[in-house]
């Protein structure tokens, strides 16, 4: 098992954009991908939350994104696009801030294009809290962090002092 240290708001390693992956690094990828899944499960396990996360979170600057809900999906060189008009406002949490919240506004609906671990094409429609999952961990690929998209000098909140909203149940991705 590889846990590996996630960067903390203030490093600049996180405001860098990341570099693509190439095909000759698949068999790097492999160890990577191990490590961004036990990484993710220890936080999960420590934090009580954590659905997904973006390479550059542990300080490779590859663009690549491990999201694990129902299974483990590896998003290599992923491209958002087909984003809704339709926006959705929700308090954003973070790994590399644990304690603190962000209200943002995300798009309620976007596809994602991407390489699986084959580097075969794949395409994603993501809808609801999953499409606002994808945004957040896509922007970590071009060192966007959610404190740069709060919606105004109100929208922080500890995460002990979150105010209470109904949460939408949505379905993982196929």
């Amino acid at each position: 098992m590889a846990i590996r240290e996630i960067l903390l708001l203030g490093n600049p390693k996180l405001y860098e954009v990341s570099l693509p992956l190439e095909r000759s690094e698949l068999d790097a990828i492999a160890g990577l991908v191990r490590d961004l899944h036990d990484t993710l499960l220890d936080f999960r396990r420590r934090y009580g939350a954590g659905r997904a996360i973006a390479a550059p979170q542990i300080g490779v600057m590859k663009r690549l994104i491990y999201m694990h809900i129902d299974r483990p999906v590896t998003f290599i060189n992923p491209v958002l696009d087909a984003r809704s008009e339709e926006m959705i406002e929700v308090w954003d949490d973070c790994m590399c801030f644990p304690d603190l919240l962000v209200k943002v506004r995300r798009h309620k609906s976007c596809r994602v294009r991407f390489k699986d671990r084959n580097w075969l094409d794949q395409e994603i429609r993501l809808e609801d809290d999953l499409s606002e999952l994808l945004q957040h961990e896509y922007d970590h690929l071009d060192g966007i962090l959610a404190v740069s998209r709060a919606r105004d000098a109100e929208s922080f909140a500890l995460r002990s002092q979150r105010p209470q909203s109904p949460s939408t149940e949505v379905q993982p991705p196929a």
